[in-house]
């Protein structure tokens, strides 16, 4: 990519950014069974009843595709800033700040009530509730982390360009010959870094890759797509691309060589309807709907386990029904889906109103 710095916003980033937040909070609002145990509630979901539908998984697992996004939006924010004659260290933390402030004060706020719940009712459980409310934030935790390696990422995008990526797979692979063949499980935490930092990285080519000729589209996409079958039905990896229990391993937590099919496969698909969906977001109304999902977008993940949890609390107490879903899903379930996305948000709406107003109201950062 070049360093000449663009002069306009990209409705298309701004939209896969958005819709790739919106997808995680409808996945854990819609498909997240709980399971009660001592330890408090336990998440689960549809895939450990039905095998087949982890390939829907290949589609909505898309934190892969979110760091790709967030590496050019960062690209871009500091090309910008660099012109104005903004130092690194300046805006670094400025951007840290702006993402990790409302994420402590959640994390603060969730951890007084579960202790304070916790000693006046004598409740064993609070702890693994709070942490399943505030778990989903490890992402924005990575996040944080390859936004404070950008000047690391930058000079190896400079002094290697594409061979930066190359290293950082082959990387992600031998840590997985390392944990699949040699048993070192540990070593599977290396590719936090290795896999998540592959993908931000190849976020800085989204220009070189949107300028290509459009079979590089395809083979991008042909590629990842062979690959995640290749790699899937050799029986090292599950299929699904979020953990499951039951799974001897997850290509998630920590992520695995699986996940860097997963990207290309995504960033593959994402480029061959660009052209479409590019033209569509031009439009005046389809602009402004793109501005308010990226608004909001940011907010309504922070505070969407919040919302479901109140939502839960709510049902549980005023309805007296049960808390968790200690059942398998059946048609029942399946029908009370819709239901299942409502209640949340109709909970998670005033805690943005109350907690998120000031965040939600700032133009999106990364641009």
């Amino acid at each position: 990519m070049g360093t000449n710095e663009p002069s306009a916003r990209e409705p298309y980033v701004d939209w896969l950014r958005a819709v790739s937040l919106l997808v995680v909070v409808l996945w854990h609002w819609a498909f997240t069974i709980l399971r009660w145990t001592p330890e408090g509630p336990q998440p689960t979901s549809p895939l450990g009843f039905f095998g087949g539908l982890w390939i829907f998984t290949w589609l909505f697992q898309v934190l892969p595709l979110f760091f790709y996004v967030g590496g050019y939006v960062h690209l871009v924010s500091w090309q910008r800033a660099h012109a104005r004659g903004e130092r690194m260290s300046r805006y670094l933390w400025r951007h840290i700040k702006q993402l990790l402030l409302p994420a402590c004060a959640l994390v603060a706020t969730w951890a007084v009530l579960g202790v304070t719940l916790g000693s006046l009712f004598n409740l064993r459980w609070i702890r693994g509730a709070v942490m399943l409310i505030i778990s989903p934030l490890w992402f924005l935790g990575v996040y944080v982390a390859l936004l404070a390696l950008l000047p690391v990422s930058l000079w190896l995008h400079r002094r290697f360009d594409v061979l930066a990526l190359v290293w950082l797979g082959g990387v992600a692979m031998l840590i997985d010959v390392l944990q699949l063949r040699y048993g070192l499980e540990w070593a599977g935490w290396i590719n936090m870094a290795a896999v998540w930092g592959l993908a931000y990285q190849a976020g800085f080519f989204y220009r070189r890759l949107v300028d290509a000729p459009r079979r590089w589209d395809l083979a991008l996409l042909w590629a990842g797509l062979f690959a995640l079958v290749g790699l899937v039905f050799s029986g090292l990896y599950p299929g699904s691309m979020v953990g499951v229990p039951g799974d001897r391993l997850s290509n998630m937590a920590p992520p695995t060589f699986v996940i860097v099919a997963l990207l290309a496969f995504q960033v593959g698909l994402a480029e061959v309807f660009r052209p479409m969906l590019a033209h569509r977001l031009a439009r005046p109304r389809w602009q402004q709907v793109t501005t308010v999902l990226n608004r909001f977008a940011l907010p309504l993940f922070l505070f969407h386990t919040t919302g479901m949890a109140l939502a839960r609390a709510v049902v549980y107490f005023v309805f007296e029904r049960r808390i968790v879903d200690d059942r398998a899903p059946d048609v029942i379930w399946w029908a009370e889906r819709p239901l299942a996305v409502l209640g949340p948000l109709l909970f998670t709406v005033p805690v943005i109103a109350l907690f998120g107003r000031r965040w939600s109201r700032r133009k999106p950062a990364a641009k």
